[in-house]
Formats: C-alpha cells, sequence, structure tokens
C-alpha cells in the first residue's frame, strides 16, 4: 500500500481508502455485519489506514462498526465522518439557506452523536455530506469549524461536495479553511480535472475521490439483465433505462481498452491514482474479496500515459442521482 499526504494536515494516509457506506447497511443490502467487520479488519492487515463513513450511514451503524475495528487496531487509523443535512436533502438545494441544513448547534450534536457512535475522544476529519457555494459568508459553518477543531473534538474539516458539482467548491477552498474536499471523480466524470484539482493542488487541499466505480457500472457489474434487491439504492440509481446505457458505454470502453479492459474495476480505481491532486479513492467495500483487490491496486501504480489517453476519450456527462 503506498500512502499520499492529505494536504496541510501532514496525515500520511492511504491511496486506497476505505468506504463504509455500504457497510452501514439500510440502502446497501445484501451483507451482514460479520462480514463488515471480517473486511474492515482485513483492509486495516492490508495497510489501509484511512476509512470514509458518516452519521447517515445506517443512522449511525456504519459509524459503530468502524469504530469497534478501529479501537482494535494496533496502529493509527484515521477516520473520517459527515454530518449530514438536517432536512436530509441530498444534495443541498439552491435557495435554501444554510440555518435550515447546517445550524451551528445541530453541527456540534452532531459531531457529539459521531464521537459516542465511533467511542473516540476525537474525529480525525469531518466533513460537511453536502455544500452550497451560496453559504460561502456565512459565519455558521465558519464559527462551527473553528470551535470544534479548538475543542480538540474535531482535528480537521471538509465538505462533501455535490454531486456533479466540483466547481462549486471552488470558492470555498480559496478560504484556507477546509483540509480537504470530497468529490465525484471516475472515468465517466473527469470534470474535476480542469478547476478543482489545480486549486488544491496549488492550495495544498486534501482531495478525497469518490463513486469511483460509479455504484458498480465501473466494475463491469451491471448488465441489461442485473437485478437488485428491492428497496437496494442501486435498484433507484440504475432505473429505467440506465442499466442498458450503462452497459452499452462499459462495451465500447472495453473494446477501446483490448486487453487492459479485462480488468476493469482495476483500470478504473488506477485512473483515480494516476492524478497527483488526489490523495486516496475511496471505493464502497463489504467483502474480504474487494479489499484484497482494491488493495492491490496500490502496488499496481498510476496507469501508463497511453491507457490514461483511451480513458480520456470516455468522459460521460451523466447525473444519475438527480
Amino acid at each position: 500500500m503506498r500512502y499520499r499526504r492529505l494536504g496541510r494536515t501532514g496525515w500520511e494516509i492511504s491511496e486506497i481508502g476505505y468506504g463504509a457506506w455500504g457497510v452501514g447497511g439500510k440502502q446497501w443490502l445484501g451483507g451482514d455485519d460479520r462480514e463488515s467487520r471480517d473486511a474492515l479488519r482485513r483492509a486495516l492487515e492490508l495497510g489501509f489506514n484511512f476509512i470514509d463513513t458518516a452519521l447517515a450511514y445506517g443512522d449511525g451503524h456504519s459509524e459503530r462498526l468502524v469504530g469497534e475495528v478501529v479501537r482494535e487496531a494496533p496502529g493509527k487509523v484515521y477516520v473520517a465522518t459527515k454530518v449530514p443535512p438536517k432536512n436530509r436533502l441530498w444534495p443541498a438545494r439552491p435557495g435554501v439557506p444554510i440555518e435550515e441544513v447546517f445550524p451551528y448547534e445541530y453541527i456540534v450534536a452532531s459531531t457529539e452523536e459521531s464521537l459516542r457512535n465511533l467511542r473516540a475522544a476525537a474525529i480525525d476529519l469531518q466533513p460537511l455530506h453536502v455544500w452550497n457555494p451560496e453559504w460561502i459568508e456565512s459565519g455558521v459553518w465558519r464559527r462551527a469549524f473553528e470551535d470544534l477543531k479548538r475543542s480538540g473534538k474535531v482535528r480537521a474539516v471538509g465538505v462533501s461536495i455535490n454531486d456533479h458539482q466540483p466547481d462549486s467548491a471552488l470558492d470555498l477552498v480559496r478560504t484556507g479553511l477546509v483540509d480537504s474536499v470530497q468529490v465525484i471523480y471516475n472515468v465517466w466524470d473527469q470534470s474535476p480535472e480542469r478547476r478543482l484539482f489545480p486549486l488544491c493542488a496549488e492550495l495544498n487541499t486534501g482531495v478525497l475521490a469518490r463513486v469511483p466505480l460509479d455504484e458498480g457500472s465501473l466494475a463491469g457489474a451491471v448488465t441489461e439483465s442485473t437485478r437488485f434487491a428491492p428497496g437496494e439504492f442501486r435498484e433507484w440509481y440504475f432505473r429505467g433505462g440506465r442499466k442498458k446505457e450503462v452497459a452499452e458505454r462499459v462495451e465500447a470502453l472495453r473494446r477501446d481498452l483490448g486487453s487492459a479492459g479485462a480488468a476493469l474495476a482495476e483500470t478504473a480505481l488506477r485512473f483515480c491514482i494516476s492524478h497527483p491532486a488526489v490523495t486516496s479513492v475511496i471505493p464502497g467495500m463489504r467483502k474480504t474479496r474487494n479489499v484484497e483487490a482494491n488493495a492491490a491496486v496500490s502496488e499496481l501504480g498510476p496507469l501508463s500515459a497511453e491507457i490514461l489517453a483511451v480513458l480520456k476519450r470516455h468522459a460521460w456527462c451523466k447525473n444519475y442521482y438527480s
């Protein structure tokens, strides 16, 4: 496992991080806590030292599982956990004031709840789970971040940028008040490369690349005949004709990649770590076999210029979260 510095924090974190949405259950069906614990423990054995979770993942269930496993770890494991919007709307809606989404007292109370779930004295990295650029001048988030860091309950802060809107956080990064941003970045959505990544590199802001496999499509796991459990998040995400659409896109991608297309998930993750601005890519994992496969990606390192050139041609402007 290779490690990269998370911006100005100075922390050296694994370039493959552990996305812990799935271990929270609820929107990701078919797993169980025993399997999740085994996967988390195996990740730490293989050198993962960064886990991304959130209070909203299973209403704190993911945090509790993560906290349990991290407490057993012999070495330092960095944990990021996000403050959910009070109105429970993802993404943030234009025109809605921050007082309805992240009032000061609510941010503090959510922090306390996450600390109880994790059974930790401090949260390493605490992002807001949504962001609205209209809030940039508000003193609410600034005061909450400053007070929580001053109290020692939070060591670093950031935001998870709204789906497919990397430029919405440019002014936020320019304030220098956030230590990292979390953004969708994958073969389909390469838009953060244009403005967000250069700015983060210039200002020494950490970057966490989320949704690197597009909820499974870039792992080659979605075909027209794929069936998801009723009520699972991906049943909604790939609704209508979307399974057919992504299957056709994946087929074209594999064809252009040639032999490199055989290990599509591996190639998709290596695409993310090929960009020097990315600190860590955080694929979701629930099974030990996925942990082991993803850990091996770090050993392979960045992709060649030739393969990156092929992938650049497959950028795709879509938003299945809308």
